[in-house]
């Protein structure tokens, strides 16, 4: 693979993957219910509404889940791993197995927005503990659905709030067993693995 290649999959990579986080933002928003008003959801959706507006017509969301947003990022995957693999060199495999491909890549960026959303939020919770920024109030909006259930189990340690652990602890054993051992058992080429 020579230099112009591998500028190529860094350029692809990194515009494909900005606009597929884009995309699942706006899944996960939607479905931790996130508000809609706030600077960033609007921004998010309005990056995602020309593509989601015709999916929309054919994919109907249900029980407030938005199945088109989630299709958009498994087929904005699919193509990003269509052009990687073309420009890596190899031959294109089959569909199921690029559809299989696209699958562990938006669930391992799916950890990944959760797990570094966490990071914000400790971070946070430390320097602008009651802050009202925008931003800072959508973390706190996507992180409590994953919070919330560790609290009720563990015991009240007097203000000391040590669910976040226990939730990166989870997500980084859901990285590692799931995601690394798909990606390995269905033969994902190496330099695909870290694009993840």
């Amino acid at each position: 693979m020579n230099g112009l290649n591998m500028a190529a999959i860094y350029l692809v990579q990194t515009l494909g993957s900005l606009y597929l986080l884009i995309v699942l933002l706006r899944f996960i928003l939607q479905l931790v219910r996130a508000d809609f008003y706030n600077p960033l959801s609007q921004f998010i959706v309005r990056a995602t509404q020309p593509l989601l507006t015709p999916l929309r017509k054919v994919i109907p969301g249900f029980a407030g889940i938005d199945f088109a947003s989630l299709v958009l990022a498994l087929l904005v995957q699919l193509i990003l791993v269509a052009i990687i693999i073309k420009l890596m060199g190899y031959a294109l495999p089959g569909v199921l197995q690029m559809i299989v491909w696209s699958l562990i890549g938006v669930t391992a960026l799916f950890l990944k927005i959760f797990f570094f959303a966490l990071i914000i939020s400790v971070i946070l919770s430390w320097v602008a503990p009651r802050s009202s920024n925008p931003a800072a109030m959508l973390v706190h909006q996507l992180c409590e659905p994953i919070l919330a259930p560790i609290r009720k189990i563990l015991p009240s340690l007097g203000g000391l709030d040590l669910s976040p652990i226990f939730a990166f602890i989870a997500l980084r054993l859901l990285d590692m067993l799931l995601i690394a051992n798909l990606a390995a058992a269905t033969g994902m080429p190496a330099g695909l693995t870290l694009a993840l």
